[in-house]
């Protein structure tokens, strides 16, 4: 019963050949979460095009990536927001990214989850909930 997994098979025990047979477990990083920090909206969205069919495709809860701008030349705090597809949304609104910015500059992962999104015009309001990942 001590013997699960063939001694010509052990890479190091059980969890490592589950892991490495690509059954599909996923295993949580020991203390790894993702911690909720703010409640916000994505700013810019009149400014991209094609926004009315990027907007189409998204859904509520989709995760939103961060990527620091630092050599924008309107805010060098600026955050750029893309889908995980990788197309640009907008930014962090500027009230909202100075310490969010300083939290990336030192390397921690930020992101975003959509919470609502609603077109007015040529405008897509987009709110989303702002999250620290922490692994």
């Amino acid at each position: 019963m001590n013997d699960l997994v063939k001694k010509d098979q052990d890479q190091g025990g059980l969890i490592p050949y589950l892991v490495g047979r690509k059954s599909g477990l996923v295993l949580p990083k020991p203390f790894e979460r993702d911690i909720y920090l703010f409640d916000s909206h994505v700013a810019g969205t009149s400014h991209v095009e094609g926004i009315e069919e990027i907007g189409a495709s998204l859904q509520e809860g989709d995760h939103l990536v961060f990527y620091r701008e630092p050599e924008n030349s309107h805010d060098p705090q600026a955050i750029r927001i893309e889908t995980v597809r990788k197309e640009k949304i907008g930014y962090v609104p500027r009230q909202d990214n100075v310490v969010f910015s300083r939290l990336m500059d030192a390397g921690k992962v930020l992101f975003a989850k959509v919470m609502e999104k609603e077109m007015k015009g040529t405008w897509l309001k987009i709110k989303i909930k702002i999250y620290l990942h922490e692994s």
